[in-house]
C-alpha cells in the first residue's frame, strides 16, 4: 500500500496523512491516532525518498566502523551495534555503517555530515586526547559519545559511559581484602579512555594500601582471547608472579584462564580472577569451569540507550546534552578466593 492508497482508505488527503506520520503539530491527536492504527493494520511503509523530501530528514543514524588491514573482528563493537540496531528496527530507522581507517575518521565524519544521508551520529572508543569530539560539536548534527575523553574538566557534550574507574577500584579492593598484594591487569589499548580509567581505578586501590602496580604485570592490547593468553603467560613468568588478575573483557579472561590451566594452577585457589562482563550472550561467566567473579554492565543495553537518545534528539530537532554514567555491578562467584601463602606460591613456582 502506498501513501495515495492509504489516504484513500482513510478518506483523508495525502498531505494530512503525511503530516500525521511525520509528527506535524497541526494534525490533531485523534486524526494522528487514526492514521497510526491504519498503518499498523495495513502494514504501510512510507517511501523513504518522499519522506525525506517532506521532512528534510534522512531517517538514518550514522556509524563509523574502525577498519584496517589485519584488524581483528571486534566482538564488543558488534554487540554494541546489536543493541543500537534493535532500537533502529523498532523505530524504522536505518543504520548507515561507514568503514574508516582510524586515522581517517575525522574526514569520514565530515563526509557523512555533508552528505545529508544521516540525521545523527555516535562516537565510540574515546581516546586520551580526542579531537573528534570537538569536530562533532562543530558539525551541528545530533550526536552522543560512548565513553568520555580523558580530561579533568567538565564534559560539555552528550555522552553515555559506565563507571570504569569505580568498577576496577572496587574489584581491586575486593582482592586486597582477600589478602592479595600482587595484582595483574590485562587491559584494553592504553590510548583508549575506558582502559585508562580501569588502570587508574586499580592503581588507586593499590595506593590506598601503599602498594603499586608492577609494570611487568600490566598488559595492554586489543581485547582478544589470544592476547589474554599471551599476556597471562608473561605475567606468570615474572620473578614474583601475581596472585590475582583483573581482565578488562571476557575474551581476555578466556585466554587468561587457558594460560592458568596450562600452568597447572586452579582459578580461585592458586590465582584469583575478576573480569569485566559486557554481557555477551555467547560467553557467560557462570559457564566457565570455575565461574568468574565479574564487574558487569551490558554493552548491548548501552547501544540501545544511545539509539533511543539519538532518535529522540532527531525527532525533537534539538541537541542532546545529557551526560549519563551508569554504575557497574560487582558479581561474586568462585574465581576469587584468599591469597595463597608464600609456601603455596613457592610450590606453584616449582611445579611450573
Amino acid at each position: 500500500m502506498n501513501l495515495k492508497e492509504l489516504a484513500k482508505h482513510l478518506s483523508l488527503s495525502q498531505t494530512t496523512v503525511s503530516r500525521a506520520l511525520n509528527g506535524y503539530p497541526e494534525v490533531n491527536e485523534r486524526t494522528r491516532q487514526r492514521v497510526l492504527q491504519a498503518v499498523q493494520a495495513t502494514g504501510y511503509r512510507p517511501n523513504r525518498a518522499a519522506q525525506r523530501l517532506a521532512t528534510g530528514k534522512a531517517g538514518s543514524i550514522g556509524v563509523i566502523m574502525p577498519s584496517s588491514p589485519g584488524r581483528d573482528t571486534d566482538l564488543h563493537f558488534s554487540e554494541f551495534l546489536s543493541g543500537l540496531g534493535e532500537v533502529c528496527v523498532s523505530e524504522d530507522i536505518l543504520l548507515v555503517v561507514h568503514p574508516s581507517r582510524p586515522e581517517d575518521e575525522e574526514a569520514t565524519f565530515r563526509k557523512l555530515a555533508a552528505s545529508g544521508s544521516v540525521d545523527a551520529i555516535f562516537l565510540a572508543y574515546t581516546r586520551r586526547n580526542d579531537t573528534r569530539i570537538d569536530l562533532l560539536k562543530s558539525l551541528k548534527l545530533p550526536f552522543v559519545v560512548h565513553g568520555r575523553a580523558a580530561s579533568d574538566g567538565p564534559h560539555d557534550y552528550p555522552l553515555l559511559d559506565i563507571d570504569n574507574h569505580g568498577a576496577f577500584r572496587d574489584a581491586a579492593d575486593l582482592l586486597l581484602q582477600l589478602g592479595h598484594r600482587r595484582i595483574a591487569l590485562l587491559n584494553g589499548p592504553d590510548y583508549l579512555t575506558f582502559a585508562i580509567a580501569r588502570r587508574a581505578g586499580l592503581e588507586e586501590a593499590l595506593k590506598s594500601r601503599d602498594l603499586s602496580l608492577n609494570p611487568a604485570h600490566c598488559q595492554e592490547f586489543a581485547m582478544t582471547e589470544e592476547n589474554g593468553y599471551r599476556g597471562m603467560v608473561r605475567c606468570l613468568e615474572t620473578e614474583e608472579p601475581p596472585t590475582a588478575v583483573l581482565c578488562s573483557s571476557m575474551l581476555l579472561a578466556l585466554g587468561a584462564v587457558r594460560a592458568i590451566n596450562q600452568r597447572g594452577l586452579k582459578v580461585g585457589r592458586d590465582i584469583s580472577l575478576i573480569a569485566h562482563d559486557d554481557v555477551f550472550p555467547y560467553l557467560k561467566p557462570e559457564n566457565f569451569t570455575t565461574p568468574l567473579t565479574t564487574t558487569r554492565s551490558s554493552i548491548r543495553a548501552a547501544g540501545a540507550r544511545i539509539g533511543e537518545r539519538l532518535i529522540d534528539a532527531v525527532a525533537r530537532s534539538t541537541l542532546d546534552q545529557q551526560q549519563e554514567v551508569w554504575p557497574v555491578e560487582l558479581i561474586m562467584r568462585a574465581s576469587t578466593g584468599p591469597a595463597p601463602t608464600e609456601l603455596d606460591i613457592s610450590r606453584q613456582q616449582r611445579a611450573g
